[in-house]
């Protein structure tokens, strides 16, 4: 469209007897900025105007200068008319700058447009066209197109065939275009050896880039940015990423660049080396970097890691321009001020990427309304987002956590592509709000659909373990295809395997998965000790907990947890005082609730009730129901009908409607023989309409393949398999006689 257009002008022109003041007035439709420029600075078209003015054509330098020059599309294309116009579109130095022109101003098809109309083009022309192309794809197959037109290539054009090779998954193309540079004769070029090292880097081949570094007769700035950057990214090299940039900075003498400061801190970053971090900083910000974007962005992402929030909030704060990178950094760093950050990333007028929303979806908490989750989705819509895969995953995982799995299984369902990511989202959202069967469903689905990892099974086995009304023998029918699979010794499955066995009384076949070597995380830990807690094992599990700090690993609440209900299961109470203090000393945690009624319970199962009271009234923000109830307990135990009744009226103000209080009080009384306090507190409950919770039970009634357990409670008749259940009952009654007997028999 744009080159008819030019055409037409042009023949206008050469039939025109005023063609000259027909160019004339196209060169004045240019608009002539009222902006005043430094005096070394020559706007573009000054020359061109005055030449125009004077009667006096354009010759072939000062086209070309004001097309190099130029910077907006409709300067550019009136040139284009002009040169069409006056002749000059025939030199091939005029076409080569409409090209480039045409490719930096992102109007690569009128580049190609003004390439196809050159009758000879040389490799100049070629190479401008090589450079504008974002597919690394078509770039190489236009660079192959140039060599079978018979071009010869030159240092540039392997330059820039070199740097695109570098975004393809193939390294062998590198290596190819590594030898084509050896038998042309061009891998001395200084620029051909940097897009070498480049493109090894970005293949993670580093031994091939250090064989090209070490072999260049000379190395310029770029050629050491290019090292530092490859052996940072490599991964494992970040040590000997630090040592060549120590060499650049003091053996040769350079003055590193943003480039250089940046792959060196990112270095640091990999290794957390928060003091060698800190000297690249103090040299950067002596060199006058340390506020450039690059370097500030890998800054702050060094103190996050290092855990100094305070140091890289300062950064942010000094930065004089942020990008979307530093606005989304600080997003992940302040987490509590989301949503803030975010929206003064907008008044910014910085545009969020799919990375911002999925690091501002992630610092949403449960304690966020859903009304601000849905605020959030709708910008990702309005933003065009929402349909990225990432994004997507993000608003389910968003939406399950708010407990909206209606919205999260939206979300999946409109997804047009379904990795086995979305598939493990949906599954832990069913997982988390208590689904179990949604969330077998779902695996089974996946299953069909996709093919499942280790997350996919850590997840429906959570979901299981955390349901308790689905058969063990579903879990163990998931356990042959993790071994199947060979994902029995991953960290995750092994983990929710122990928790799984460990929860559902199977302490043999937890200890055995347990027992497997894997690498051992927090949780995994945390589930053996809290089997063996729940049966009693206390020395076991000291042993475990003595075990799992050896191995490096610290104890979080839900360890010390499990560590002091074994102790309060044997009466261990001067263990269970030194843990508690350990989990506030040493280990910085801040007691839950449960943890304070553990400490209750120890003492006043061991008859300590004074202590007991005393450390109840010691806790901060006063006690918990756990903690009054486990009192309570002690007291009826015991026989305190005094405490028993001050920590039951305690209770009550707390939870009215909750009939433990009442019931354990009531049997209080009945057990001094006060029958009448008896009677009066069930007249309580009956009054303020609290019931009693029925106790049940759950089991295995062995009807055919049913996923489901089922629940019944004492002298209940009134379920369909009745009959079956009572008889599984009586058969386990029997079967605990006789294990009696034979203990009895033994003693």
């Amino acid at each position: 469209m744009l080159l008819c257009r030019l055409k037409q002008q042009a023949l206008l022109l050469h039939r025109s007897p005023t063609a000259a003041l027909i160019t004339r007035q196209l060169f004045h439709e240019i608009p002539a900025t009222t902006s005043a420029l430094p005096p070394p600075v020559v706007q573009p078209l000054t020359p061109i105007r005055a030449r125009l003015r004077s009667g006096v054509g354009v010759d072939l330098a000062a086209a070309t200068w004001a097309l190099k020059s130029s910077r907006e599309l409709k300067t550019g294309s009136q040139l284009h008319a002009i040169a069409v116009s006056s002749g000059l579109f025939s030199f091939l130095a005029v076409s080569n700058s409409l090209m480039c022109f045409y490719s930096k101003s992102g109007h690569f098809e009128s580049a190609l447009v003004v390439f196809a109309s050159i009758p000879n083009p040389d490799v100049v022309s070629w190479n401008t066209i090589l450079c504008g192309f974002d597919s690394c794809v078509d770039a190489l197959r236009f660079a192959q197109r140039m060599r079978h037109a018979g071009v010869l290539l030159d240092p540039v054009t392997l330059t820039i065939v070199i740097s695109f090779s570098g975004d393809l998954q193939d390294i062998s193309v590198v290596h190819q275009l590594h030898s084509l540079a050896l038998k042309s004769g061009f891998d001395s070029d200084v620029f051909v050896s940097n897009a070498l090292i480049t493109a090894y880097g970005r293949h993670e081949c580093i031994e091939s880039a250090r064989k090209v570094f070490d072999e260049m007769l000379m190395r310029d700035l770029v050629s050491w940015n290019a090292m530092i950057s490859g052996l940072t990214q490599e991964g494992s090299c970040a040590d000997e990423a630090i040592e060549v940039f120590v060499r650049m900075v003091g053996d040769e003498g350079l003055r590193p660049d943003h480039i250089s400061f940046s792959s060196a801190i990112a270095a640091c970053v990999q290794n957390s080396d928060l003091q060698l971090g800190s000297q690249i900083h103090g040299f950067a910000a002596k060199v006058g970097l340390k506020t450039h974007i690059l370097v500030s962005n890998v800054l702050m992402s060094l103190y996050y890691k290092c855990r100094c929030e305070d140091s890289a909030t300062i950064v942010f704060h000094e930065m004089r321009n942020r990008n979307v990178v530093s606005w989304t950094t600080m997003i992940s760093i302040d987490l509590s001020n989301a949503v803030l950050l975010f929206n003064s990333m907008r008044i910014d007028d910085i545009q969020p990427n799919d990375v911002t929303f999925v690091t501002l979806i992630y610092a949403l908490s449960p304690q966020h309304s859903i009304k601000e989750g849905e605020m959030i989705h709708g910008i990702c819509f309005k933003t065009r987002f929402s349909t990225e895969v990432n994004v997507s995953n993000s608003l389910i995982n968003l939406y399950a956590k708010l407990g909206s799995m209606e919205d999260a299984r939206k979300i999946f369902d409109d997804m047009e592509i379904k990795e086995i990511i979305s598939w493990n989202s949906l599954i832990s959202g069913y997982a988390q709000n208590g689904l179990c069967e949604e969330a077998i469903l779902s695996f089974s689905s996946a299953a069909i659909h996709s093919k499942p990892n280790q997350y996919t099974f850590a997840s429906v086995i959570s979901a299981i373990t955390s349901a308790q009304t689905v058969y063990l023998s579903y879990g163990h029918r998931l356990h042959c295809c993790i071994i199947k699979l060979g994902l029995n010794t991953d960290e995750y499955v092994a983990g929710a395997l122990v928790d799984l066995y460990a929860k559902r009384g199977s302490i043999v076949e937890s200890q055995l998965v347990f027992d497997e070597p894997f690498r051992k995380s927090l949780i995994s830990w945390s589930a053996i000790i809290s089997a063996h807690a729940k049966h009693g094992n206390y020395e076991i599990v000291m042993k475990l907990f003595e075990e799992m700090v050896n191995s490096s690993i610290l104890p979080d609440h839900i360890t010390i947890l499990a560590v002091l209900t074994a102790c309060c299961s044997c009466g261990m109470i001067t263990m269970g005082r030194q843990i508690f203090d350990s989990m506030i000393g040493e280990y910085k945690l801040d007691p839950w609730p449960e943890h304070y009624a553990c400490i209750v319970d120890l003492l006043g199962k061991a008859g300590k009730l004074a202590d007991a009271e005393e450390f109840l009234m010691k806790i901060p923000n006063g006690p918990g129901v756990s903690a009054l109830q486990s009192l309570l307990g002690a007291c009826r135990i015991h026989g305190d009908l005094e405490l028993g009744k001050r920590v039951a009226e305690a209770l009550m103000e707390k939870e009215p409607m909750e009939s433990g209080a009442y019931v354990l009080m009531s049997n209080m009384y009945a057990n001094n023989g006060d029958w009448e306090n008896a009677a009066r507190v069930r007249r309580w409950m009956r009054d303020k309409g609290v019931k009693k919770e029925v106790a049940f039970s759950w089991v295995d009634a062995g009807i055919g393949d049913s996923l489901f357990m089922h629940k019944f409670a004492s002298d209940d008749n009134t379920h369909p398999l009745a009959e079956q259940i009572y008889g599984v009952a009586e058969s386990l009654g029997s079967e605990m006689m006789v294990l009696e007997e034979d203990e009895l028999m033994a003693a």
